[in-house]
C-alpha cells in the first residue's frame, strides 16, 4: 500500500537516490547518454534537498508500509512544482499520479489558480495526461551540453 504524507528530513537520502535513478535509468529513453550524464550531476545532496523542502514550499513523499520513499515532489506557493520523481521501480504503477495528486490537492486547497513547471520528455507525457499544455520547448545548455525541456503550466480554476 502507498501513502502519500509530507516530506520528513530523514526522507532526503532516499529522495537523492530516487533523483539519481530516475535521470539514469528512465532519462535514457528519452535523451543522449551525454545529456543524461549531465543532468545526473545535478542531483542535489541530501543537506540541498532538505533544506529547498525547508524554504516555504511543501514536500510531499510517497512511501511504501515500511516507509520507504518510492517517490517525490513539491508545490511552491506560487504554484511551480519543482520536483516530481519517481523510483523506476515503480514507473507506470500509479504512485507518481497519487502523488501528482496530492500536489494538485494542495493547490487547489490553497486556492492557487494555476500549476506550472519545466518537464522533462518524460514528464511532459506524464503532465500532459493531466491537463497541462506545453507553453514552450525550452533548450539550453548543461556543462556545455545541449538540453531541453518544456515550459507547462495548467489553470485551476476556469476563467470567469
Amino acid at each position: 500500500m502507498t501513502t502519500i504524507r509530507t516530506f520528513k528530513p530523514d526522507d532526503a537520502a532516499q529522495m537523492r537516490v530516487i533523483y539519481r535513478r530516475a535521470v539514469t535509468e528512465l532519462g535514457v529513453l528519452r535523451y543522449s547518454p551525454e545529456q543524461v550524464a549531465v543532468w545526473a550531476d545535478l542531483t542535489p545532496t541530501a543537506d540541498r534537498l532538505t533544506d529547498m523542502m525547508g524554504d516555504g514550499r511543501t514536500g510531499f513523499v510517497a512511501v511504501n508500509t515500511n516507509d520507504k520513499v518510492l517517490a517525490f515532489g513539491d508545490l511552491e506557493s506560487d504554484g511551480h512544482i519543482e520536483f516530481l520523481y519517481a523510483d523506476p521501480d515503480v514507473a507506470g504503477t500509479g504512485v507518481a499520479a497519487m502523488l501528482y495528486d496530492a500536489i494538485e490537492a494542495k493547490a487547489t486547497a490553497d486556492n492557487l489558480t494555476r500549476l506550472y513547471v519545466e518537464a522533462s520528455e518524460l514528464a511532459k507525457s506524464f503532465l500532459l495526461k493531466r491537463g497541462f499544455t506545453v507553453i514552450q520547448r525550452r533548450d539550453f545548455e548543461v556543462a556545455g551540453v545541449p538540453i531541453h525541456n518544456y515550459a507547462m503550466e495548467k489553470n485551476l480554476r476556469a476563467e470567469s
